[in-house]
């Protein structure tokens, strides 16, 4: 079954080019249903690569497949090649997993879309680009695959780009992703110079011999990367706007694939991190810690249902480099799985709900949903109790993890981590409640609902589309089985995710010694003896403080109290993504476009100039060339009397 490693890209990679040749043709459902057999596919040869990894010892389990030399250039040789270890085929099975019930809940949710095909060339190329980069033995593949998601993101975040906001979108994932890509880039020279290849299997070996300053500069060059990709303090700001794409887009960019590049580097570089400068890990810990704060606080005040979980994936992300900082790199893999299955699950559930509310994405539109979508609901709500970390749900086994290693690193993380894990568990909530719970607020016009929503979509000239709903009543559905059976799966999965590392036993600890082989030489071991429980306990204690506190404010208060927790800066988001448009609009503009200036007067202005200087001396010496014998020989004699005028002068005198 090893021989089948090369399937699990190539699947998806196929149903892409037959969709590109005769999508047209085949039209829908049909193209939709051939997308989601090539994901499917590659799901079940996924699975028979796992299966013989488990037929082999701990330390056998890696499989290298070389199907041609790529780049052989000097003294760098670079083989398209795979490589299935632990680590790679964990994420291959969710992000092949996930993306299936994606592409099945995309049929029914792209109904009647007159680019229904296209969505699905573009959903099968940016399956094929993830499983590239996690399958990828040497960097030069992971970043073939790198760019490759970078450009899907592109073309579907921005799929409906006849919207200004959603075509902005797109861009400000291209140009973010870019910027953090030069971080990857430059790790990658930095990894030849200083080891001569590219392969991971080489990388793993030189690492305990590299110099601490290379180990650092490489570390840091890859955590600038994975910083772009996994949306981390500076370059968040394009995941929050990637929630304009359709919805699956969002589920799978959120939850299976992309956002989870960078911890997937991280972890699969581990060594390096280790042999990096002691403020390396504390570093990407802090970053860590910080971005999953902040993006925390910022959710607890959003309006739009799918900007709460965009928030929310920022900072659940942060979370998993907290692990990653800390050496709890199992804690990150499995608090992404888990992840994976809430969070697919909570952004294909606010799908559902938008699709029953034609269109409806304000949270102040919504309430009492619960009766007119109950497998919406009941799925929803499972995914809330994963993300809030209650027990014994999925997101409660990983982000104890991830407390119990932020504890051994500092305490100062561990608070953060625990009033990050608060306010998660309180947003959700509020969440929960003003969709599912409360009074129905769109069962009448919206001026009379929401008085205030009509007001500011009447001042914006909205009146429908771009999020927005019918302003006359709504009548809320049910969606059909090709929507809500994805749900139910994933509901099943955040509610049993937790067993793949149940903390209890050292037996029930599969996920730790499953990536032993691959995270043996970063990963941290504290003494869980004493401080497992603190952790277990502080989890359900956060889960339960954002709950009773969300219970307060939003059911027994009826939001009476929620303008003073939901401050006008947190809907703003801080103001920092307004504070970098306003720049690169105003002073950055200005700046760039004096560089372009002095460019365009001194520095092409001096090269012009030698150039015209040039041509002109040429035309110039060009008119002593008559063409004339006559003249020639003329000069020829007249030069010859200057020669020897000069030799007598310097005879005589």
């Amino acid at each position: 079954m090893s021989d089948l490693i090369w399937l699990i890209p190539a699947l998806p990679l196929a149903g892409f080019a037959l969709l590109v040749f005769a999508g047209r043709r085949i039209g829908e459902p049909g193209a939709g249903w051939i997308a989601t057999a090539a994901v499917g596919g590659s799901f079940l040869a996924t699975v028979g690569v796992f299966i013989s990894l488990l037929g082999q010892g701990a330390e056998e389990r890696a499989f290298h497949q070389t199907l041609f030399e790529w780049l052989p250039v000097g003294g760098l040789t670079v083989n398209m090649g795979f490589l299935a270890d632990p680590l790679s085929v964990t994420m291959c099975l969710f992000v092949t997993g996930i993306a299936t019930l994606i592409h099945m809940y995309a049929i029914g949710y792209m109904h009647g879309d007159e680019r229904f095909t296209k969505f699905f060339v573009y959903l099968n190329l940016f399956v094929f680009s993830m499983l590239m980069l996690v399958l990828g033995d040497n960097m030069l593949v992971t970043f073939l695959g790198w760019e490759g998601v970078g450009a899907c993101s592109y073309f579907l975040i921005s799929f409906w780009h006849e919207s200004e906001a959603n075509a902005s979108a797109g861009k400000k994932a291209f140009v973010t992703n870019r910027i953090g890509d030069f971080g990857f880039i430059v790790a990658m020279m930095f990894t030849f110079a200083a080891i001569g290849t590219l392969d991971y299997a080489g990388i793993v070996s030189a690492a305990p011999s590299l110099a601490t300053t290379t180990a650092t500069a490489i570390a840091v060059a890859l955590f600038v990367g994975a910083c772009g990709k996994s949306a981390q303090l500076p370059l968040f700001v394009w995941l929050p706007d990637a929630m304009a794409g359709p919805t699956p887009v969002s589920a799978l960019i959120h939850a299976a694939t992309m956002v989870t590049a960078g911890v997937y580097v991280m972890t699969r570089m581990n060594p390096l991190v280790v042999e990096a400068a002691s403020w390396v890990p504390t570093l990407i810990a802090g970053v860590g810690a910080a971005t999953a704060l902040f993006a925390a606080t910022v959710a607890l005040a959003q309006r739009d249902i799918k900007k709460v979980l965009a928030y929310s994936t920022v900072s659940q992300l942060g979370y998993m480099f907290l692990a990653v900082g800390s050496g709890a790199y199992v804690a990150a893999i499995f608090h992404m799985v888990t992840h994976a299955f809430f969070k697919a699950l909570l952004f294909l559930g606010s799908g559902s709900v938008i699709h029953g509310m034609h269109g409806e994405q304000d949270m102040r539109r919504m309430g009492a949903l619960r009766k007119a979508m109950p497998v919406t609901a009941v799925t929803f709500i499972i995914g809330w109790l994963a993300i809030a970390g209650v027990p014994p749900f999925a997101g409660f086994w990983s982000k104890d993890e991830i407390l119990l290693f932020a504890w051994e690193k500092s305490p100062i993380l561990w608070a953060v981590g625990f009033v990050t894990a608060v306010l998660t568990a309180f947003y959700m909530s509020r969440q929960v409640f003003m969709v599912f719970f409360g009074e129905a607020r769109w069962d009448r016009p919206l001026a009379e609902a929401v008085p205030e929503l009509a007001a500011e979509r009447e001042a914006e000239g909205i009146h429908e589309g771009h999020g927005a709903g019918p302003t006359g009543a709504i009548h809320p559905h049910e969606s059909p089985w090709l929507m809500t059976l994805p749900l139910v799966v994933l509901a099943v999965l955040s509610i049993f995710g937790g067993v793949l590392n149940l903390p209890v036993l050292d037996s029930t600890k599969f996920l730790e010694h499953w990536l032993e082989p691959v995270i043996h030489f970063g990963e941290a071991h504290p003494d869980a003896s004493t401080i497992e429980k603190v952790a277990l306990a502080g989890v359900a204690t956060t889960s339960l403080l954002g709950l009773l506190g969300a219970v307060i404010v939003y059911i027994k208060g009826k939001g009476a109290l929620a303008p003073k927790i939901e401050l006008k800066a947190m809907l703003q988001g801080w103001y920092y993504d307004s504070s970098i448009s306003n720049f690169m609009g105003g002073p950055g503009r200005k700046a760039f476009q004096a560089t372009a200036d002095f460019d365009k007067a001194v520095i092409d202005g001096a090269v012009n100039g030698v150039g015209t200087l040039v041509a002109e001396g040429s035309s110039r010496a060009r008119l002593i060339q008559t063409g004339y014998v006559r003249t020639y020989a003329l000069g020829l004699t007249l030069g010859t009397l200057l020669v020897v005028a000069l030799l007598f002068s310097k005879a005589v005198f």
